[in-house]
């Protein structure tokens, strides 16, 4: 159990991020569709939960160090080639969004220019990926309590001290930009992106494990604890539609709110959600052209780093608006091919049952 729960403890922390921690993205895919996001985060635990799953139990059985062999071995040879490509941008987008949302954070709380957050936390991220991948997932896992803690204080903080009424709340909460035509899109985009953007890390995650139990079970337990901290985020959002306006970092504006100190705290927690989703899509991206642990890999990520810190430079807010709906819909293609691979196991399993006790007769 308490491999899985290692597991579990990384896959929440490499899916999280900058927008999900900080309210961006749970503020544009599900509080801006009102009491209908309710409903939309309901259906996204389900599948956090449920890819999460397959795509760690696919990593165990595959042994896998890069997503390389699990795309292709879902999707075919063809189809797998088309979808690669799609995951590398992906990595790569979302590497970006993360460099630009620790340059808010240093601006919102610090008073610091964003470039000069961006351009640390790039540092940060190279200086990290010369480390063993083991090492980097156990510090993943260890950040992650810490913001779950921050992230259920705020949003008990926020029910019980909001003054507007549910009416006034929802039409507040509905007039905010939304990055999705309606809450059922919404909450599908916001999986499949996310699914998109980190199945490199977790299958690599998940080939660190022999016994396929242990990393499906770790799945799981991921899912759900992205379920329930999606759903916190998204109630203290929406109890505060009034006050959370125009801000780049919801969450973060709220912990300011309740102290200083929850507030600086908050945003350690965050730098560490962003530090640890920068590295792992960096790394995911870095291992699919590079072998780890050479020193090419160095300085491959060196310059990928650098590159994805200019490319921060359009805006966070701007980024999880563009960058993250068009990654949701392409992503809908490796979801469809995750669940196509587990209709055929089932049946393949059902067949060989039959078989079994066929010859038991």
């Amino acid at each position: 159990m308490k491999k899985s729960l290692q597991i579990a403890g990384a896959y929440i922390g490499l899916i999280i991020g900058a927008g999900f921690a900080s309210g961006q993205e749970v503020l544009q895919f599900f509080t801006s569709f009102g009491w209908y996001s309710l409903v939309g985060t309901a259906i996204a635990t389900f599948l956090f939960a449920f890819l999460g799953m397959q795509i760690m139990q696919l990593g165990s059985r595959l042994q896998t160090t890069s997503h390389k062999e699990v795309i292709y071995n879902i999707c075919g040879r063809y189809i797998g080639a088309g979808v690669d490509i799609l995951v590398i941008f992906f990595l790569f987008g979302v590497a970006a969004v993360m460099i630009a949302g620790s340059g808010s954070i240093f601006q919102q709380q610090f008073g610091i220019s964003p470039m000069i957050g961006a351009f640390f936390l790039t540092l940060l991220v190279i200086a990290t990926l010369c480390l063993n991948v083991k090492n980097v997932i156990s510090i993943i896992s260890m950040i992650t309590p810490l913001l779950l803690l921050a992230i259920f204080i705020i949003t008990i903080y926020s029910i019980f001290t909001s003054s507007a009424s549910l009416e006034e709340l929802d039409s507040i909460a509905t007039s905010q930009p939304s990055g999705a035509p309606n809450w059922l899109v919404g909450g599908l985009l916001y999986v499949s992106y996310n699914i998109a953007a980190g199945i490199s890390m977790l299958t690599v995650v998940g080939g660190t494990v022999k016994n396929e139990k242990i990393a499906s079970r770790g799945g799981l337990l991921g899912g759900l604890g992205l379920g329930i901290l999606l759903f916190l985020i998204n109630l203290g959002l929406f109890m505060n539609a009034d006050k959370i306006q125009n801000a780049d970092m919801p969450t973060l504006f709220l912990a300011t709110e309740l102290s200083p100190i929850v507030g600086g705290l908050m945003s350690i927690a965050l730098l560490g959600m962003i530090f640890n989703t920068a590295v792992g899509m960096l790394y995911a991206f870095t291992v699919r052209f590079v072998k780890p642990e050479t020193p090419r890999f160095k300085i491959s990520v060196t310059v990928i780093s650098l590159l994805a810190f200019g490319a921060s430079f359009i805006g966070f807010t701007t980024l999880v608006g563009s960058v993250y709906p068009i990654t949701g819909y392409l992503g809908f293609v490796l979801i469809l091919a995750i669940l196509v691979s587990w209709i055929k196991i089932r049946k393949k399993g059902n067949i060989n049952n039959d078989w079994d006790d066929k010859k038991a007769l």
